[in-house]
Formats: structure tokens, sequence, C-alpha cells
């Protein structure tokens, strides 16, 4: 469960979410599964795992997409699910593409207003 804790700072006034385990889904992450299945049913997707594969960028850096997914004609996908952004999840995703030979996606919820689903953005 993510925690909210008070920065010590005094003259800072925002919270921080507390990171979740390594293995343990967000919400988004959550939903996008059930998409992965629909698509698994449907023979767009082969196979799937949840933080299924670690990328070394360079020393001490790694990247880990949030699925490894397999698509019908048997190219391996890194999918990388976001609420929204941070600079350095950019960075790490666009370092990976110009490295592996994987095909890279970012996946974003559409907001319910806007019709909801899910927006893709390929690397």
């Amino acid at each position: 469960m993510r925690t909210q804790r008070r920065l010590s700072c005094p003259s800072q006034r925002t919270y921080a979410l507390g990171r979740l385990k390594p293995g343990e889904m967000n919400k988004t992450e959550s939903a996008y599964v059930e998409r992965l299945e629909m698509l698994k049913h449907a023979g767009k997707v082969q196979w799937y795992k949840f933080e299924g594969l670690k990328l070394r960028l360079a020393d001490n850096t790694f990247y880990t997409p949030d699925f490894a997914v397999m698509g019908e004609d048997g190219v391996i996908e890194c999918h990388e699910v976001k609420g929204r952004w941070m600079d350095d999840a950019r960075a790490k995703i666009k370092v990976a593409a110009g490295m592996y030979p994987f095909r890279f996606i970012a996946v974003r919820t559409r907001p319910k207003k806007d019709g909801g689903g899910w927006d893709t953005e390929v690397f």
C-alpha cells in the first residue's frame, strides 16, 4: 500500500508517495494487465511478464520496463506504463531504445473526460 509522508523541510508543502516494492503493481499497471489479457485472448499478444527484463544502461544504471510483451509477430516489446512522466524515466527509455533491439512503447492513461483508454508513444 502506498503511503504519504510529509517532507522534513517546513518550507516544502508537498507530499511524496512512497515507492512500491519491486514486483508490486500500482493501480495503473494493474489496469494495463486487463488490457494485455484482452489482447492475449484476441491473439494480438502471445506472452507478457511484469518487470520481466532488467536492462543495463551504464555502470550502476539500469532500466526495468514495466512489462516485457511478445506480440503476435514474435517481437519483444518493452511497455512502460505511466500516469505521468518524470524526466529521468523518459531519458532512460530513450537511452534503452537506442541500445537494445526491442520495440519500446510508452503507454499512458487517457483522461475519462477525453474518452478514457490508453495513449501510446513509440520510441
